[in-house]
């Protein structure tokens, strides 16, 4: 047996292997994530490395193999942990080692801990007002501000000194030379949770939230831990749930993470954590500072800290005992990373409780389709929450057809209906939000007039408008030559959706003058504190208006906001994703619950071009259930996740001619070489966006019922494209059921 073996995790070797044997008194001991001591170097030095990869093949020739020397005694370290879990990563998702390794290892370079310095008097009372009189004969200014500011206050911030006292170094070293003062500094950790003045309200429960809670820690008391997924309709106080089960799990001395789905979210949610539990929370984003990032690391290696609250990268918060995950939003597309290893945040937290002995809460109003079906399949135990907290009411929802107000001569972004209710909201001083539905537009076509989508013939999804006018699907390559008359009801309007949050101010501004009109969207918002300060300044009654994509509508609650337009819910309805219909029905009822969300109630218009489509009316319902049934069955017909596993297979060149040859090369080594029952293997299609920097891209999707066969099958595929010389100059990546 031969175990590959990275030396030192913290910065360069992450990216280089070392393969020693193994003693046979130490096979059956052996594991991934094992710490081990080895022999290194000509010197045989014995350091300290760690199992990342198991083999019976050697790759190189045996005698030039050293033998590793032990299991390290005594040293089950985070490190250990985090390797095992890339291992998995690895093999679940289909990247390389390395990627998954540095994936779970979020710190990786060490930051120079941060000091704080202040001046202290040294001498007595006596003596500072003898020098205090020298100073003011030498007209020495700056030393006689100094010393009479330590007179008052002995001990003083050295940046306070420089910035609100004016004083300089020199002048704070030639004090310290008389023997007057003393620099003291002492470590301290940088803390991005600026704490909220006002404290925490006791919330008692209602008898649904309460039962809630109750069941969740009957478990966790008598040692089951499950994944609990908590549908509760918008504003039904799921967090309130998340906070009565950590309370009792950081009793029982355990940590616990919170996963949020986004940077928006992080300082209000934090601020209500904060005010329950105090010192004990911190958080994680990409947002932070090194700085930050590495002190919040330490805090949790060390037990400073025993909540972490962050979008996705906050899994591998380096905690010892976690006790309780909570993924809040879990049915977000921003748990799906985006790079290798292509991970969801969702299933690999499931993993690390199961490893750890740890419970998940997965809270959301409109679940994904996995997880409700992993419910209802008796995966995951399912708790409703299907009345809102306190007095509120679910907001009254209306369609507008936007093919009746082009018909009317109404071309404007907003429909009668909704022009006359911000008019409303604004004389009643009440606030509105305007959201764009913004995601997936990728140039869908379809006609205004009778609402007709142009759709692939084979795969049930939009097709995708090319600079050349032709349409492409983007599962199997189908294309269809430029629409110009709308084959259902012969119209002219056939054309893509185009329209921007820019565009919506400036009719929100021309239409509505006197309105303040805040824009939150990836522009408005860059910078470190870029969401926070629009949200707060909406939050405090600022702005009349809050114009803005998807950021908007998820988890913030404003009890001032009645209404809720939504400008066009095709825009996300006919992307070319499989996932198009959920993705619109979410957004949709994310939506709706921003409107009154406390004594007043709240009303909500949808603006579309298709009111029959079945996710648009679910939502308007707010009825998941609906949804639910319609969606799976469509699922089903196409084998789909979660009713079948699809991997899609992404190979990118800047070389265009090769690109085409290896992405036939594959398909075909696929088709001859990978038979297996159950398989079926689509493509190779263009990409969505076939070109971006002169790179070209193709996609290869394989389907099955097992998700373990794509697992093996990837890994069939990985060792063949490596050993290849012709996809020397391609890149290679796979996404199981991403």
């Amino acid at each position: 047996m031969y175990a590959d073996i990275i030396i030192d995790i913290s910065h360069e070797q992450l990216d280089k292997t070392f393969q020693y044997a193994v003693p046979e008194e130490l096979e059956n001991t052996i594991d991934i994530g094992m710490t081990v001591d080895i022999p290194f170097g000509a010197g045989n030095r014995i350091i300290m490395g760690y199992v990342v990869g198991l083999s019976d093949k050697p790759k190189y020739p045996v005698d030039k193999i050293k033998y590793l020397v032990d299991v390290t005694k005594g040293r089950v370290c985070v490190e250990s942990r985090m390797i095992k879990l890339a291992a998995w990563m690895k093999h679940n998702y289909g990247s390389t080692m390395n990627q998954a390794m540095k994936t779970v290892i979020p710190v990786k370079d060490k930051v120079k801990q941060k000091e704080k310095k202040s001046v202290n008097l040294v001498v007595d009372a006596g003596t500072a007002n003898d020098y205090l009189e020298q100073f003011r004969k030498k007209n020495a200014k700056a030393r006689y501000r100094l010393l009479e500011a330590l007179i008052n206050e002995p001990v003083i911030d050295i940046d306070i000194i420089k910035s609100k006292l004016n004083i300089t170094q020199q002048t704070i070293n030639a004090l310290q030379e008389l023997g007057i003062v003393e620099v003291k500094s002492e470590e301290m950790y940088r803390n991005p949770v600026r704490a909220s003045s006002l404290t925490g309200k006791t919330v008692k429960l209602n008898e649904q939230q309460q039962d809630a809670v109750d069941r969740i820690i009957l478990d966790y008391d008598n040692n089951i831990y499950k994944t609990y997924l908590l549908h509760g309709v918008t504003g039904s106080g799921k967090t309130e749930v998340y906070m009565d089960v950590i309370e009792h799990v950081l009793n029982k001395g355990r940590q616990v993470i919170v996963l949020i789905p986004e940077i928006a979210l992080t300082f209000q949610t934090v601020q209500r954590f904060y005010r329950r539990f105090g010192d004990s929370v911190s958080i994680m984003n990409s947002r932070m500072s090194k700085g930050e990032r590495y002190d919040q690391f330490l805090r949790a290696q060390r037990g400073d800290i025993s909540i972490m609250i962050g979008p996705r990268s906050a899994l591998f918060t380096p905690f010892s005992n976690i006790g309780l995950i909570v993924i809040d939003e879990e049915h977000e597309t921003a748990y799906q990373s985006e790079t290798a290893p292509r991970y969801h945040a969702r299933e690999t937290a499931i993993h690390i409780a199961q490893e750890s002995g740890a419970s998940v809460i997965l809270g959301s109003a409109t679940p994904s389709v996995e997880s409700y079906y992993n419910a209802l399949s008796g995966k995951y135990e399912l708790i409703s929450l299907d009345k809102r907290a306190g007095d509120g009411r679910l907001a009254k929802v209306d369609i507008v057809d936007l093919r009746e107000e082009l018909r009317q001569g109404n071309r404007t972004i907003f429909s009668r209906k909704l022009r006359e209710l911000i008019a409303d909201r604004l004389k009643r001083h009440e606030q509105t939000m305007l959201f764009l539905n913004k995601r997936g537009v990728a140039g869908f076509i379809s006609c205004r007039s009778c609402g007709k989508v142009m759709k692939c013939p084979h795969c049930d999804v939009s097709l995708t408008e090319h600079a050349n006018g032709c349409l492409m699907c983007h599962y199997c390559g189908y294309t269809s030559p430029k629409i110009t008359v709308c084959p259902e009801c012969g119209s002219k309007y056939v054309l893509g959706f185009r329209a921007g949050t820019e565009a919506v101010e400036q009719q929100v501004r021309k239409d509505f003058p006197q309105a303040r009109v805040l824009r939150m969207d990836m522009d408005t918002t860059k910078g470190k504190e870029g969401h926070e300060k629009i949200l707060a300044e909406f939050a405090n009654g600022n702005a009349d208006i809050l114009i803005g994509t998807q950021m908007i509508v998820k988890g913030h609650d404003f009890p001032n906001v009645t209404l809720m337009g939504v400008l066009a819910a095709d825009m996300s309805l006919y992307a070319s994703d499989f996932r198009a219909s959920e993705r619109t029905f979410q957004l949709l009822t994310q939506a709706a619950g921003r409107a009154g969300r406390a004594e007043k109630n709240g009303e909500v218009v949808i603006q579309t071009y298709t009111p029959e489509h079945f996710s648009i009316v679910s939502a308007a319902k707010q009825d998941y259930n609906d949804f639910y049934e319609q969606e799976i069955a469509y699922r089903k017909l196409m084998a789909y996740p979660p009713a079948g596993n699809m991997m899609k297979i992404m190979l990118s060149s800047s070389d265009e001619d090769m690109l085409a040859k290896t992405a036939g090369t594959l398909k075909v080594y696929i088709d001859t070489q990978c038979i297996r029952p159950g398989l079926m293997c689509i493509g190779p299609a263009d990409a969505p966006v076939y070109k971006i920097k002169d790179i070209y891209s193709k996609i290869i999707y394989a389907k099955h019922s097992e998700r373990d066969e794509l697992a093996d099958l990837y890994e069939k595929l990985d060792s063949y494209v490596i050993g290849n010389p012709d996809f020397r100059n391609v890149n290679v990546q796979y996404d199981i059921n991403g």
